[in-house]
This record gives structure tokens, sequence and C-alpha cells, in this order.
């Protein structure tokens, strides 16, 4: 194999092994050009001494061109190697060739862009010591317009709920949480049902983090809260407190905000042990109604879904949010 610096006079083999790659890995939608548009730009890596081309016994089997530096970095912007010469070596011997005399131009990293539709690629270039510093993201005109255009999202409430019939107890600490709640707000603190007390606050309704504080200072002075939500009327989310700590967390769909890890979105299922040993709500029963899904088109409306998933638990008026509660019987507003 002789690897050897490319020269201008290599034009008709060079668009050859690139007119194979582009059939081998067609460029992304927005990203095609023709020969002549990509040879403008690499004959000038070629006039610049920063393009190699492999050869064996039958002819030329690989390239890799970078780019003229920019202070102190230099970017590699075409690799290719034919079948029969892979996993021989060559590429690692045409990068080596390239960066040789990198050091001299006062490089101290080299970059590229790889298709994540081509992982034979990715972890080629991964095994070299590359990894991803920044993601590019492509779609269609069409469908960012469609995106774009304005939706009337349904609202978000929520509502805590206590395992105490001390109405007092209730108050006491919803008194001293409020002062620490931003912006003014309202609550309602409704009668015990079932043993559980419920506490409406409008901030609570669009606030998750206030919601979260303030059932993890209910359960920390009397033991057990969850706190509810219904979210942009799609999606439901549950927090389950013990002693002040947070045990559980509920999300109907997971990735409903976007895409997370594999591990992060089985965190978002709900905990049927945990579940029935707090709440007395049967493990099988927990099974089958929390269920996740991918879209909420996958499971019931979602009002009806968390109505449901707390009358598991013995909660009553958990669908509701501040303005509702205001009607429901025994129930007063902190003044």
């Amino acid at each position: 194999m002789r690897i050897r610096q490319a020269t201008e006079a290599d034009e008709p083999i060079l668009h050859e092994l690139w007119s194979e790659f582009e059939l081998e890995v067609p460029a992304p939608p927005g990203f095609g050009e023709s020969w002549e548009e990509a040879w403008s730009d690499l004959s000038r890596h070629v006039r610049a001494g920063l393009a190699a081309i492999a050869e064996d016994d039958e002819g030329a089997v690989g390239y890799v061109f970078i780019a003229e530096p920019e202070k102190n970095r230099a970017h590699l912007t075409d690799a290719y190697v034919r079948p029969r010469a892979r996993r021989s070596g060559v590429l690692r011997a045409l990068v080596r060739e390239v960066v040789s005399g990198l050091p001299e131009r006062g490089v101290t990293y080299v970059s590229l862009d790889a298709q994540t539709a081509n992982p034979g690629a990715v972890a080629v270039w991964q095994r070299l010591g590359f990894s991803e510093v920044m993601k590019l993201m492509l779609t269609d005109v069409e469908s960012l317009q469609a995106r774009l255009e304005p939706v009337d999202a349904a609202p978000s409430f929520g509502s805590v709920h206590v395992q105490s019939d001390d109405e007092r107890a209730v108050e006491h600490i919803v008194r001293r949480f409020l002062p620490r709640v931003r912006a003014q707000s309202r609550t309602i603190v409704t009668p015990a049902q079932n043993g559980w007390i419920a506490v409406y606050n409008d901030r609570v309704d669009e606030d998750r983090d206030a919601q979260r504080r303030l059932a993890g200072e209910l359960s920390d002075g009397l033991g057990v809260a969850v706190a509810f939500a219904l979210e942009r009327g799609e999606v439901v989310r549950f927090l389950l407190f013990e002693r002040g700590r947070m045990v559980d967390e509920y999300l109907s769909v997971p990735e409903y905000y976007g895409p997370m890890p594999t591990v992060d979105a089985l965190a978002l299922a709900a905990n049927p042990t945990l579940v029935a040993r707090l709440t007395g709500a049967a493990p099988g029963e927990v099974r089958r109604v929390a269920r996740n899904g991918r879209s909420p088109a996958e499971l019931p409306p979602a009002r009806e879904l968390l109505g449901q998933i707390a009358a598991l638990m013995g909660i009553e008026r958990a669908e509701h949010g501040f303005d509702e509660a205001a009607a429901l019987p025994g129930a007063q507003e902190l003044a």
C-alpha cells in the first residue's frame, strides 16, 4: 500500500472515488453538491498540501482531505476508502499523512462532520479519539412552518394531597410556605376525604417547582403527600413524597417533552410497591392503570387518566385545578 500527497493531476481518480462515496453514503437533504462544486474546494486542499491518496497494486483505494487551518483548528472535510481496502489500516495511514504537518502550522485540534446515518464511520472516528461536541439538526421548511404556527395549548393545573385529617396542621404549613411563593397567590384547602386533605394554589397550577416544594413541606410535617398535575391537557404527572423526600415520580408520556436516555424514561414509570405501601393502592391496579405511553394517543384522555390514578390511592378531586376547586363543597380559601 502506498500513501502519497494528492495532486491536481489526480482529479479524474478522485472524482471516481468521490462518486462512489456519494452513492454509498448519500448527502442529507439540502447538502448535496456536484463534483464541480466539490472540486473547487478540494482542489484548494490539494494545493495546500493537505490531501492524501492511497494506492495498491490495482490503483487508488482512498483519500483524505483537510481544509486549510483556521486559527488552531483544521477540519477534515472528506475521507473515503474503497471496500476492498477497508479494515487494513488504510484510513489511519491516510489521516496520519495529512495531519503530520499540522503542528508546524500551529494546529492543535482537528474536527470533522460525520453523518449519524453512517454509524460505522462514526465508530471509526470515535476509535481515533474524536468525540461529539455539537449536534447539527435538520428539518424541512414546510414542517418547521407548521410547527411554528400558534397553538392554543390546553391549560395545566396541579394540586397537592396530604395524608391527614388535621386540617389546622395543613393550613399552618401552607401559610408558612406561601410567603416564599414569588408572586401573589391564592390557596384553597378542602376538608379531609378518605384520609386525604387537598390543597389547591393558583401558582401551583402552572409552576411545577412550587408544587414540588409545597408537597415536600406538607410531607415533611405530616408524612405522606402526593402532587398531581395535568400538563398541557395531555400528560399526567404525580410526585409521591414520604417524610419530606420525593420517593417516586410518574409521567404518563416520559418523552413528551423530548427524547431522553432510556434509563431516565424508565424512572418515570409508577412504582407499584411504593404507591401501594404509602397510599393503600393495589399494586396490580397501579400497574394496570398508571401505564406509560409513547404518545398521549396510546392512553386514556389525560384528565380521565389522572382521576383513575388518584382513585387507586383513595384520593378524590385530583382532576381539578384552582378555579374548579373553588366550587367544591367545603372548600375554603385561606385569607
